[in-house]
């Protein structure tokens, strides 16, 4: 039985990837950080595991993800402070990358967003700013890691329901200005599949909302 680890695992989109995930036949542990949280993430049939991955040491999240087969990055600031900002999306995620290759665990998906990258084209001024540099510097880090990656980028987040029907058109070939609105739903049907699919590895998904079947639209 394959074992996941999800970071983040209170969030949106991982609280509906774990179920789908065990659906698949996976053991899923989630990790939080806040205690309260407990009960809703046992309820999707995952594993709380109470943990800051923030303020670990190396050490200790190379523990963390001992024993697991791959790692979901789903955490997320949410906003709030540039230091805050800088401190999960940037650190910690990257953090989590070198425990990985140090417990061995190959296998990581990270969720960033359509459109992240080095040149993303945020005004310094603007409150997007520091999450979008703090997403280009994680997604170049685990672009040059050693791990068999796979990075999601879905478009602005909403809480539609699923159809598993993505537009799988890059950033750079949309309209300027486009939200490429995409469910939480989807994203998760998105992991899910790709973290199945051998041929996502080394590959960057950006995706929203479409006509395309998942299945065919993660075809390279």
């Amino acid at each position: 039985m394959q074992k996941v680890l999800i970071i983040g695992g209170h969030g949106k989109v991982a609280l509906l990837l774990a179920p789908l995930l065990k659906a698949a036949g996976m053991e899923v542990t989630s990790v939080i950080r806040n205690a309260a949280h407990i009960d809703d993430v046992a309820a999707t049939g995952a594993t709380p595991v109470v943990h800051d991955v923030v303020s670990s040491s190396h050490e200790e999240l190379t523990e963390l993800l001992a024993g697991h087969d791959a790692v979901i990055w789903s955490a997320g600031a949410g906003g709030g402070s540039p230091e805050r900002t800088y401190a999960v999306d940037r650190d910690a995620a990257i953090a989590s990358m070198e425990a990985a290759a140090a417990a061995g665990v190959q296998r990581y998906l990270m969720v960033s967003y359509l459109g992240a990258r080095a040149d993303h084209g945020v005004p310094a001024e603007n409150s997007f700013f520091a999450y979008a540099e703090a997403k280009a510097a994680a997604d170049a880090h685990l672009r040059s890691s050693s791990l068999a990656w796979t990075i999601l980028a879905p478009g602005a987040l909403t809480l539609d329901v699923p159809t598993g029907l993505i537009d799988p058109t890059p950033a750079t070939a949309r309209e300027a200005g486009a939200s490429g609105n995409t469910s939480r739903a989807n994203t998760a049907l998105v992991a899910a599949a790709a973290l199945q699919r051998p041929d996502t590895i080394m590959r960057t998904i950006e995706f929203s909302d479409g006509q395309v079947a998942i299945e065919k639209a993660l075809t390279p």
